[in-house]
């Protein structure tokens, strides 16, 4: 989830005072803390791997990265059978528990310093965030069961919990990480983690009955005692799965390769997203609409899909630009490569507001851009992005190192191209999906969040430390690929907008 989609703040139109329920805060701090160890985490992540003389793992570029993609497509594929697993089982409030204890778990097992630790407290993070990510914002829904503008304000409030952890996070584990020791930044991850649980469970009573027990009950479907057990028998065959083929692993009788196996994954996420549409507009049975719409969505996954390869180079290739060729000297103190992380947070909590305003304000001169036009506007602005980036490695070829601002200016560009493509992805997929399929196109929205996590890891590793030359070809070889796509995606954004029927 990020990487999990961070989700700007709605602009609801609401007057006066709006009371919001007590749980709201509940899940505000569960969140920022969850939040704050993901991206604490996420942020020296790389810079461990690659990391030979401070205590980090020593591993070559291309190895590294595509770790870090593997490591962030799981966080997404996971979301779907933690949304299982509530809905069927456990109900989104035990999700959130069980899921935030395994995550402080992942991270502690990280803090301990082995290679075998390392991935074993990757999968336990992985795990943990699938069943918490998911079920809190499911929680938040229910806690305003009648919608509207109150609605909209409660998530305007929990995405800024989210952004606040993501800012933190790299700040306080970046710093003890590659200041003091990198299981020291792991460690706090934990710590982070730990105190959302304690504050989660103090003040729960506050959620009341939201998501206290599973979806299917609460929407009055009989499960039968004998499907309960056969959910059950599933969820525990997939754990024991799970931890046959770790303990296979980290024990050496199966091999893996990070990058292989990155690129085996990537080629079956696309062959499975390419079965399903196959599946959908020859044998669902779709009328004419429907298939309208589900083209429109197919076009969204690739947009999507493109753009999160992009944007995840944040915290891999642009994070180890940071570290290697970027001069962080302030008043003789370095600052940390990790807090270039903090960047895109706190400017999705400065800027969020007004992208709100403005597309209030075009909607009501009927200017509001098209869902295809957005995503198009999305990823122009990720390739400006990396056009700075292009002049900024011109310099470094050089032999030179560049100022932080050549950073700051490349996430302000990704920041306003998240702004523009990340609030209408998943809701576009709702409104667009055919009824009968919605559940299933969510599913394959987050497949393609995490084919572009893939994507990234795999397009990281060629910016090698022992290649600078090839740096300025590579962010130009980016930037007409999302330049370009975009492009073509705003000249085509009109008859895409008609094959949606109007919805906005």
């Amino acid at each position: 989830m990020t990487r999990t989609v961070v989700e700007p703040a709605a602009t609801p139109d609401v007057h006066g005072s709006v009371r919001h329920p007590r749980g709201l805060a509940t899940l505000f701090f569960t969140e920022m803390w969850e939040r704050f160890s993901y991206y604490g985490m996420r942020g020296m992540l790389v810079l461990f791997m690659t990391d030979a003389v401070r205590g980090g793992l020593g591993f070559d570029d291309q190895t590294a990265t595509a770790v870090y993609g593997l490591y962030t497509a799981a966080v997404y594929l996971a979301a779907l059978p933690g949304g299982w697993v509530a809905d069927r089982l456990m109900g989104a409030q035990r999700a959130v528990w069980y899921g935030g204890a395994i995550i402080a778990a992942g991270h502690f097992v990280l803090a301990i310093p082995h290679e075998k630790t390392f991935y074993l407290g990757l999968v336990l993070v992985v795990l943990g965030t699938g069943l918490l990510k998911p079920n809190i914002s499911a929680i938040v829904g229910d806690l305003y069961p009648e919608g509207g503008a109150r609605r909209d304000a409660g998530f305007s409030i929990f995405y800024m919990g989210i952004n606040v952890g993501a800012f933190a996070g790299p700040l306080v584990c970046g710093y003890l990480g590659e200041q003091i020791n990198w299981h020291y930044g792991f460690a706090a991850a934990g710590v982070g983690m730990v105190f959302g649980l304690l504050q989660y469970r103090l003040t729960q009573r506050h959620l009341g009955e939201a998501g206290s027990a599973p979806a299917a009950h609460t929407k009055g479907v009989a499960i039968s005692p004998d499907a309960n057990r056969r959910h059950w028998r599933a969820l525990w065959t997939g754990v024991a799965v799970i931890a046959l083929v770790v303990a296979l692993g980290l024990s050496g009788a199966i091999d893996f390769h990070p990058l292989a196996l990155a690129q085996w994954s990537t080629g079956i996420i696309l062959g499975i997203a390419v079965a399903y549409f196959v599946y959908l507009f020859v044998f669902a049975g779709l009328d004419r609409q429907e298939r309208r719409r589900t083209f429109v969505i197919l076009v969204l996954f690739l947009g999507a899909a493109l753009f999160w390869s992009g944007f995840e180079q944040g915290g891999s290739s642009l994070n180890l630009f940071a570290d290697r060729y970027t001069d962080r000297f302030v008043a003789g103190f370095e600052v940390p490569a990790t807090w270039l992380q903090s960047v895109n947070p706190i400017m999705i909590i400065i800027f969020a507001p007004f992208f709100g305003a403005l597309w209030v304000a075009l909607a009501r001169r009927n200017l509001d851009p098209s869902i295809p036009a957005k995503f198009a506007l999305g990823l122009i602005l990720l390739g400006m992005g990396f056009l700075v980036m292009f002049f900024a490695a011109k310099i470094v070829a050089t032999g030179e190192k560049v100022l932080p601002t050549w950073l700051i200016m490349t996430y302000l560009m990704h920041t306003f191209g998240e702004l523009c493509l990340s609030p209408v992805g998943l809701s576009s997929v709702t409104k667009l999906a055919p009824k009968r399929f919605v559940s299933q196109m969510m599913g394959i929205w987050f497949l393609g969040a995490s084919l572009g996590g893939l994507i990234a890891g795999l397009l990281a590793g060629r910016f090698r430390a022992d290649a600078v030359a090839d740096m300025p070809g590579l962010y130009l070889q980016i930037v007409l690929t999302t330049v370009g796509t975009g492009v073509l995606l705003l000249a085509f954004a009109r008859p895409i907008h008609r094959l949606t029927g109007g919805i906005r």
